[in-house]
């Protein structure tokens, strides 16, 4: 057998966003096996351009045709900026099988195009902020020959999506990195940072016991932006918690400590709030922490 990993990342959910939609992008693996070689090959290439051109006449429909097989109509390329591959960006959108089946649908929908199928990536990418429009995927472009594991996708399923891109974030990526870099330059700080991005300072390693990702810890800390707005602050005692319990930041930078250690974590929003933020804390925010570990319970 022959097996291809497939890896999806999760999607931020609005508020509006339907429960189920959410599910279907939170897909974290997804492993398929081909046919042994004595099993019949399932040739969905030809299988799908028949299906898509039978929908093109069915539905008189005009589209274009990318070079990677992608079909495309733009009702409205729309006037606002255009997403980049690695952009972040919000849809309104409805999803369907080519026979009409619906599986998926979205009022806002705030999406990661480095971590979507192929067809939605490229796809998106045809129209600016404010345009709309319908991306015909082949299965190539999408969940290929295994569906897409929980039934609602079929083995090589054309997907059709009706889509609106509302809006097309800032690279909020770079501006977090110049920030953060310029801080530390401004507060003469000698931070270190890791490989997902989390910059962080030692000011005691301590002596005791080092956490895990799912230890329960106890922590004195305050929080603060780079303007340093205090959000919030424990008292000296600290609060206690589990690292598999808290922002990504967090979880990492913890575990930098052993007990009795302290420090500066200076945490990206990806591995903070997102972009949509929390409570006081908007969205795409840089946080701060100065922290002590007090304890590993």
């Amino acid at each position: 057998m022959i097996c291809i990993s497939f890896i999806f990342a999760t999607l931020k959910k609005t508020h509006k966003m339907k429960s189920y939609l959410y599910l279907f992008f939170s897909i974290l693996l997804l492993i398929s096996c081909s046919s042994s070689s004595d099993e019949k090959f399932i040739d969905y290439n030809t299988i799908n351009e028949t299906e898509i051109q039978d929908y093109i006449l069915q539905n008189n429909l005009t589209p274009q045709k990318t070079e990677s097989g992608l079909y495309y109509i733009i009702n409205n390329e729309g006037a606002g900026n255009r997403p980049l591959e690695s952009s972040i960006v919000n849809i309104e959108y409805n999803g369907t099988l080519i026979d009409g089946t619906t599986f998926g649908e979205g009022e806002s929908t705030t999406i990661d195009l480095t971590k979507i199928i192929l067809g939605l990536k490229e796809g998106i990418q045809l129209f600016k902020e404010g345009g709309d429009g319908i991306l015909i995927i082949p299965s190539s472009l999408a969940f290929g020959s295994v569906g897409n594991g929980s039934g609602s996708i079929p083995s090589g399923a054309v997907l059709i999506f009706e889509i609106t891109v509302t809006a097309v974030y800032p690279d909020y990526e770079a501006e977090n990195e110049a920030t953060i870099l310029k801080y530390i330059e401004d507060n003469n700080l000698n931070a270190t940072k890791t490989d997902s991005g989390l910059y962080y300072v030692i000011n005691n390693e301590g002596t005791g016991a080092r956490p895990t990702g799912s230890s329960n810890v106890t922590v004195a800390y305050k929080g603060y932006f780079l303007d340093e707005n205090v959000f919030d602050q424990s008292n000296s005692d600290g609060i206690s918690f589990g690292l598999n319990q808290v922002i990504a930041g967090w979880t990492e930078g913890i575990q930098l400590f052993k007990e009795g250690g302290d420090g500066i974590l200076l945490i990206p929003y990806n591995l903070g709030y997102g972009i949509n933020g929390n409570g006081s804390i908007p969205g795409a925010s840089v946080l701060i922490f100065d922290v002590k570990l007090i304890s590993v319970n």
